[in-house]
């Protein structure tokens, strides 16, 4: 069973929502959501929110969470205020939000290349996690939603919550 699969039946057996903030995938774990059939019982949006004021806007960021020293886009605290805010929004009960750095230019983050963050809240609270890629820009690309999928499957698969 795929890591889509995996999800697809999880969410169903609790008759739960996913929802997604996404930047350096630009919709690409939606993508995999939503190439199963029936998805529209168990997905409910994802928001692509590849600028500053994108993130501000369309996911109820505060401002000073992209302005911190040390923090900015691509931090931990960054992932986290995409996905609580996409939660308020959307009262999805799985909200996966990722933040990173595909390249192959870096911009303004001091952060190495492929360094992404990812935040899930879940009704048992906030899971983050820190990870580095390789590769070409599609490449870690694919390679973030593959993680991000992981950890949604993974998150499902082991708690018993609502099931």
């Amino acid at each position: 069973m795929s890591l889509e699969e995996t999800i697809a039946d999880q969410l169903r057996r609790r008759g739960w929502y996913l929802a997604l903030a996404e930047t350096t995938t630009g919709g690409l774990i939606a993508v995999r959501i939503v190439r199963l059939p029936g998805s529209s019982a168990y997905f409910d949006r994802s928001i692509v929110a590849y600028s500053k004021n994108a993130k501000l806007q369309s996911l109820d960021m505060p401002p000073a969470v992209l302005e911190r020293e040390g923090g900015g886009a691509v931090s931990l605290e960054t992932a986290r205020a995409m996905a609580a805010g996409l939660q308020r929004l959307s009262q999805a009960h799985i909200v996966l939000a990722e933040t990173g750095i595909a390249g192959p230019i870096r911009g303004r983050s001091p952060k190495p290349l492929g360094t992404t963050c990812f935040a899930m809240h879940t009704p048992t609270g906030m899971l983050t996690e820190e990870t580095q890629f390789a590769g070409e820009r599609h490449e870690i690309q694919e390679q973030i939603a593959e993680h991000a999928l992981g950890m949604i499957a993974r998150y499902l698969t082991t708690s018993a919550e609502g099931v």
